[in-house]
């Protein structure tokens, strides 16, 4: 275990905040950075080490409320990274998982990216390597790959189109009907593509999210049963999302009541919905947007354990390092980022990514 407490003399600053915690230490343990509370004069010190550094700080929809809340912009991975390629700073400091900062330094590759703590992985991303990729390609030499956006910045590289979960459907359906289309890596989300495009010659890997995928049908099946009048918000990552579609198919949820929505498709719906409850299944910092957005609706998750030890691992502490670090920078080699550019791009260029994963 090591204690860190140093930091530029250039970011510190007599009588501007609590002296307590500026000279906070914090603790590396095995699951992150701790030490320090998210209090008011917490959130003053961030914005003002930002502000010093030319940063901007964007965090993830499933994040901690306190990094959601102290972060310039909160979103998905792909809306936050073309926020990241637009913004006039000198930093950009991604409060989210590894693939998702290594996506916002592939589209701004002029800018220092950040990661609060680099260890901050991702099980899907996971999932599938480029070694696996290659291997897969082999076998389909003339196949399109898809890869969601949820993926290394390596594998992007080897990707034709990246894609995500609100544009997945339109991505696959814009390649030519005979082509063989290899998707991946989530399996949930592949046969949502598959059952939406009515494909037979589209492979999926499978791979899942270990969060999403543990949100099951029965928890699903048991929490519309005894929450009749509630709206369904689910991610088409969960494992649950095919038990919701069949809910709906044989009557026992009214259809217009079952929504499959990617996480910015969620804020949406919750700003529409007449409802006054919505049952959610996704990781549950989804829920903070999400009453934030409609604050007079009852969101209540589907399983109130989804909660990322990888997203969570980007703590107060963490983020408080960062800024008076400098650490961690993300680095991308630049032969595999114009390369996963391209697949990026592509994907935009084929239509509106809606609002990320």
């Amino acid at each position: 275990m090591s204690i860190i407490s140093d930091r530029p003399a250039t970011l510190s600053g007599p009588g501007l905040i609590d002296p307590g915690l500026i000279d906070a230490e914090w603790v590396d343990g095995p699951g992150g950075y701790t030490g320090v509370e998210p209090t008011a004069e917490w959130a003053e010190e961030v914005r003002r080490l930002a502000r010093a550094r030319n940063a901007t700080l964007l965090a993830h929809n499933y994040e901690l409320p306190a990094i959601q809340d102290v972060a310039d912009h909160v979103g998905d991975s792909l809306a936050l990274s073309r926020i990241a390629a637009e913004v006039d700073s000198d930093e950009i400091v991604f409060c989210g998982v590894h693939f998702m900062a290594e996506t916002a330094k592939i589209l701004s590759p002029n800018k220092r990216v950040l990661i609060p703590d680099a260890r901050a992985g991702c099980s899907l991303a996971d999932s599938i390597t480029a070694d696996e990729l290659r291997e897969w390609k082999a076998e389909f030499p003339d196949a399109v790959v898809v890869s969601y956006v949820n993926t290394t910045a390596a594998v992007k590289g080897l990707t034709d189109i990246c894609c995500t979960s609100s544009n997945a459907v339109e991505v696959v359906a814009s390649i030519d009907p005979d082509k063989d289309v290899l998707f991946l890596p989530d399996q949930f989300l592949g046969a949502h593509v598959k059952r939406k495009t009515g494909r037979d010659n589209i492979h999926i890997w499978a791979g899942e999210c270990h969060v999403h995928a543990g949100i099951n049908g029965d928890e699903l099946t048991e929490q519309a049963e005894s929450h009749p009048d509630a709206d369904l918000f689910i991610h088409p990552e969960c494992g649950c999302a095919t038990s919701a579609l069949y809910l709906a198919g044989e009557g026992f949820v009214p259809a217009e009541k079952v929504k499959i929505l990617s996480t910015g498709g969620m804020i949406d719906a919750a700003r529409e919905t007449k409802a006054k409850q919505v049952l959610v299944a996704t990781e549950i910092g989804m829920l903070h947007q999400l009453r934030k957005a409609a604050p007079g609706i009852d969101f209540q998750p589907v399983n109130g354990r989804a909660s990322c030890p990888y997203m969570k691992m980007i703590t107060p502490a963490a983020l408080l390092r960062a800024l008076r670090e400098g650490k961690d920078e993300v680095f991308v080699p630049e032969d595999v980022a114009a390369k996963a550019r391209r697949s990026v791009e592509r994907m935009i260029a084929i239509g509106n990514p809606g609002s990320g994963e």
